[in-house]
């Protein structure tokens, strides 16, 4: 068995996991991605609306306020100067009935005390000349809401890292692990090739493979890792042309943001997603979901046909607290919560992890002592 040491180890290759290892080599480290499927971005990063979010729905000073803020801001710069397609196309946060108003305000509140700056109140008729088919009663637009092509930013992520000198090892599931004497970590690596890697830092970005990364480092302290349930997302496309040039949001319902239209790069619709609470992670879309969505998306476009929407895909929010409880933050955990140097460790990287991704990667690089 081949055995290697290095300076720093990151599991995970998906979005959060790059943008680490972009910004540790970045910093001069050493620096080997374990990812335990056959490509990046398998997982979590691969499966979610591409929305770059502006910063809306998160309770001030939070991790998710502060780094979707300021990553919206680092990301959209990023893909600019990378050659990764982002577009600003903007979103109308919408009220459908009256009731609503207030919460639609309050909402707005929140997100200029988060420091989104570019927010417009409308009222149904401003609402409707920008987009003719919107019913509402009331809505605010967010400039600065976006899509990105997610795969072209992981590629570019991990194309920089490797510039760096830093390395990819796929079909590398990390099977256990242990604390050396001297505090560095020894990674079992199972696979086609097995090996024994030690590493004087680790990252844990395995999204919802996080908690089985860290209940199998033999060392970590049990009581620190939170419990993971599994909140599916169904997502079902429409058939022919979007008539919509923004993204419409409902508004944001007590697990998740509600069923939302978002575009694709190619100007195609998709709804989604729904909340599905499950045991165990499986994908399939369910047709008979999809009367549900009718229902839902025709309170903002009463216009929808019958027998327009297909099954699409599905994600997993990689959720921390159990259903029917308010969201929690991101977990950044690094040596001030477990206790264990040159160690981050991320748990309930959803939602906006995307966007965030950037802010996210600094925000570990600091946990490690690297400024």
């Amino acid at each position: 068995m081949e055995r290697a040491q290095i300076d720093c180890v990151i599991v995970g290759a998906g979005v959060i996991g790059l943008a680490c290892a972009r910004r540790l080599a970045q910093a001069g480290r050493e620096v080997l991605i374990l990812e335990a499927e056959g490509e990046i971005g398998s997982g979590v990063s691969a499966r979610n609306s591409e929305v770059i979010h502006a910063g809306l729905y998160y309770p001030t000073g939070s991790l998710k306020a502060r780094l979707c803020v300021t990553g919206r801001e680092m990301l959209y710069a990023y893909c600019a100067g990378h050659s990764v397609t982002a577009r600003k196309v903007g979103k109308l946060v919408v009220a459908t009935t009256s009731e609503q108003i207030p919460a639609l305000h309050k909402l707005m509140e929140q997100a200029q005390a988060n420091g989104v700056d570019d927010l417009a109140l409308l009222s149904a008729d401003d609402a409707r000349r920008l987009e003719p088919e919107l019913n509402c009663v009331a809505a605010f637009h967010s400039p600065s809401t976006g899509i990105i092509d997610t795969h072209g930013l992981m590629l570019s992520l991990l194309g920089q890292a490797e510039t760096r000198g830093a390395a990819l090892a796929l079909h590398a599931p990390v099977e256990r692990s242990w604390m050396e004497d001297d505090g560095r970590v020894t990674l079992a690596v199972g696979g086609a090739e097995p090996m024994q890697v030690t590493a004087r830092l680790l990252v844990n970005a395995a999204g919802l493979g996080a908690q089985k990364i860290a209940r199998n480092l033999r060392g970590y302290p049990a009581d620190r890792i939170p419990p993971l349930y599994y909140a599916k997302g169904n997502y079902f496309s429409l058939s022919g042309r979007s008539p919509f040039s923004r993204l419409i949001y409902p508004m944001p319902e007590a697990a998740g943001l509600g069923v939302h239209l978002t575009l694709d790069l190619a100007g195609q619709a998709r709804f989604g997603p729904d909340v599905e609470w499950i045991d165990q992670p499986q994908y399939d879309v369910a047709a008979k979901r999809g009367d549900a969505f009718y229902a839902a998306i025709r309170t903002y476009w009463p216009g929808l046909r019958d027998g327009t929407l297909q099954p699409a895909y599905a994600g997993i929010r990689p959720k921390i607290q159990p259903p029917g409880t308010p969201a929690l933050d991101f977990r950044i955990d690094g040596p001030e919560v477990h206790g264990l140097s040159g160690q981050v460790h991320l748990y309930g990287i959803e939602s906006p992890g995307l966007t965030s991704s950037l802010a996210i990667a600094d925000e570990v690089a600091a946990r490690l002592g690297l400024g």
